[in-house]
């Protein structure tokens, strides 16, 4: 017979912005929203505390809209390499207890911790002494969910917040996860809870009354997974600590602030967008080996063109040339630009070996880079414009501050 599985969904409470109290106490009981661009019209909620969610405040809001529901938030920029470090050191209080540990984007995680209860107490006693740990040592709160399987966890961890622990058993879990909303089960999203509301489904109960025939012919494969996961069948498992979901890429996009009417004023943007997205792969330690853009007109009709590098790079200033050439090439100005996106694709590590090119410059390359890691170096300790590109210097038509994007991983592992 099959041991019983216990596992802890642990969920950071209100992660950017209980990190932005860490650092600035003043925020600390105050209504507080981490956005992109709060100078600008383009700037939306990434985050917001518990008092800011009270007044309706919600993320992906814009920002005069979240201000006119609670005229007294405070507006902050984002401060990822933070978020970075206390995820990391979130993580490391969890791996006290498990060696597998499983991270579901920057502030969540699952540990399987059925094999630590003999040394450390049950399920409950284990995420008890978790919730206390981080809340002593990093000063913020987690919401923990304890099951039998990894969905009813993250559904647990979910149901109450703050600084709570919920738990869902193989005994009583119809009653506290089949009345539930079907949309609170993991990945049913809205166009999903839609389709399942046309048909009379819903709760999660009524997706396991609905059978997995009917799930599978609506849904395909998806919705037979769907089944399984709210009738309590679900058996993936947690990934141990090391594994990284891979990040497929990495891209900067920015709506500007006027149209762009010719290739320098594209070309300005880009370089500008590559500066991020060089840093990104230096923080994740990756290399690109191609380059993306998606460009939107003033039509709003999309184009998107991608190609490969000669070499795999960290460069901002060889994507940039790569996006530039990409846009040149395809783009016959029948509109001015309105938006763009770069992005670096088809990622590998930095430490992978690499194939020589007899045709390429090293020299120059290790010239450039050792360039690149001195600019890094500056910026990381005086702030990211404390040393730029000339040609960046005056109005790119670009908001004040861009919404920065970390690719986290979106899918589980069975």
């Amino acid at each position: 017979m099959t041991e019983m599985r216990t596992i802890l969904h642990s969920d950071l409470n209100s992660f950017y912005a209980s990190v932005e109290m860490m650092f600035d106490p003043r925020l600390r009981g105050k209504a507080v929203a981490v956005c992109g661009s709060t100078e600008d019209r383009h700037g939306i909620v990434l985050a917001k505390s518990e008092l800011a969610k009270k007044a309706g405040v919600k993320t992906g809001m814009v920002n005069w809209e979240a201000k006119g529901l609670c005229p007294n938030l405070i507006l902050v920029p984002p401060q990822y390499e933070q978020y970075l470090k206390y995820s990391k050191m979130t993580r490391a209080i969890y791996q006290r207890f498990t060696d597998q540990v499983e991270q579901y984007g920057m502030d969540e995680c699952w540990c399987d911790v059925t094999g630590s209860q003999s040394l450390m107490g049950s399920g409950l006693e284990i995420a008890e002494e978790i919730r206390k740990t981080v809340r002593e040592e990093l000063g913020m709160t987690v919401s923990i969910g304890v099951s039998f399987n990894k969905i009813f966890a993250k559904l647990g961890s979910d149901m109450k917040k703050p600084d709570a622990i919920t738990v869902i058993s193989k005994e009583d879990f119809k009653e506290k996860v089949w009345t539930l909303p079907a949309g609170d089960l993991l990945f049913v999203g809205r166009a999903t809870k839609k389709k399942l509301a046309s048909y009379r489904v819903h709760t999660i109960g009524d997706i396991v009354t609905a059978g997995p025939k009917f799930m599978q012919r609506l849904f395909g494969k998806n919705g037979l997974q769907l089944w399984i996961y709210a009738s309590g069948q679900d058996t993936s498992r947690v990934m141990n600590i090391g594994y990284h979901s891979p990040v497929k890429s990495i891209g900067h996009g920015i709506t500007c602030t006027a149209d762009l009417e010719n290739n320098g004023e594209v070309w300005k943007v880009m370089l500008e967008l590559s500066q991020d997205i060089g840093h990104k792969l230096r923080v994740h330690e990756l290399c690109a080996r191609g380059v993306q853009i998606t460009i939107k007109d003033n039509g709003l009709l999309y184009r998107q063109h991608q190609a490969q590098l000669n070499t795999v790079t960290q460069s901002p200033m060889e994507i940039a040339l790569k996006a530039r050439s990409l846009f040149e090439e395809n783009y016959f100005w029948h509109s001015p630009v309105r938006s763009i996106t770069v992005r670096a694709i088809n990622l590998v590590s930095k430490s992978m070996p690499e194939q020589l090119n007899l045709f390429n410059d090293f020299a120059q390359r290790e010239r450039m880079e050792r360039l690149e890691d001195t600019i890094e170096s500056i910026r990381a300790r005086f702030g990211k414009r404390s040393i730029y590109q000339a040609i960046l210097m005056g109005d790119l038509k670009m908001p004040g501050r861009g919404v920065h994007e970390v690719t986290m991983p979106g899918v589980m592992y069975q």
